[in-house]
């Protein structure tokens, strides 16, 4: 689960840089294919974290 998270963190950096280099340069959040892109990564890290940590909790 630690991996996970740290995954999260470093794909999170990128998103959020992808998307200040973005507003810097003009160009709309959903229109910015590699932001897009980054964001469903994210997105399904979160998936995944969140089903490990119900997986733990039914568990205990």
């Amino acid at each position: 689960m630690k991996i996970l998270l740290s995954s999260l963190e470093v794909e999170k950096q990128k998103l959020n840089q992808l998307g200040n280099e973005s507003l810097a340069n003009g160009i709309p959040l959903f229109k910015n294919n590699a932001l897009q892109a980054q964001s469903r990564k994210v997105d399904e890290l979160i998936v995944q974290l969140h089903k490990q940590s119900g997986l733990k909790r039914r568990s205990s």
